[in-house]
């Protein structure tokens, strides 16, 4: 598949969300990718549904909402209600990462699992062949605008191996410090998805910026 960009909320400008909905509506991005913390998982508080509701009601792409969450079985339902249509839970907080997947299918999403910049590949052995997506964290989860880790293209190209191994049809998502200097690597590596925020929203014409990482080639 043509590898697709998912601009992050979290790098907008919360004044002007309806503003910036638009602006992802009208680009050539695919996703918007949404991230939830919580506070305790990671030490970042970001937002919860009724902004989620508020990107639902002006977003005319997908949304791909990403918790970095405790006990995120608790909200499964209620991220489908706000219209997710990929819900992806960190392997580090689930207990029984097999019956959250299943709930998040049961409910109507694809089911995403988020691997930390520490976290191992191999983790996923087991289960990959239930994963639609898989997000490898390249730079430390909460904050915005940090410096990519460069093992993450070492990472990737394992989740690559495991993913033909297992016949798999996860995709793969890149989450921190994508930028324009890192985007072709990434999908030479196995990207499936580069999840950008800073780079996008702080930059001089955002639409422009979404349109040159969609471009990059392989």
């Amino acid at each position: 598949m043509k590898y697709l960009i998912a601009p992050s909320i979290l790098a907008a400008d919360f004044g002007n969300l309806e503003k910036d909905c638009k602006m992802i509506n009208k680009s050539n991005a695919d996703w918007f990718h949404i991230d939830i913390m919580d506070g305790v998982f990671v030490p970042n508080i970001s937002f919860g549904m009724p902004v989620l509701a508020s990107i639902n009601k002006y977003a005319t792409k997908p949304l791909d909402v990403h918790l970095m969450i405790v006990d995120p079985d608790r909200y499964i339902k209620t991220f489908s209600d706000l219209n997710a249509e990929i819900l992806t839970v960190h392997f580090e907080v689930c207990n029984h990462l097999h019956r959250s997947i299943q709930e998040i299918k049961n409910n109507g999403m694809k089911a995403g699992v988020a691997l930390n910049p520490h976290t191992p590949v191999n983790v996923l052995d087991s289960i990959i062949d239930e994963i639609d997506l898989v997000c490898i964290m390249s730079v430390n989860p909460g904050f915005g605008g940090q410096k990519f880790i460069k093992n993450t293209f070492a990472k990737i190209s394992e989740l690559k191996k495991l993913i033909e191994l297992k016949k798999s049809s996860a995709i793969i998502e890149i989450d921190g410090g994508v930028t324009d200097q890192n985007a072709k690597e990434l999908i030479k590596a196995g990207a499936d998805v580069l999840v950008a925020g800073s780079f996008i929203f702080k930059s001089i014409s955002p639409l422009d910026t979404i349109s040159n990482l969609k471009s990059i080639t392989n």
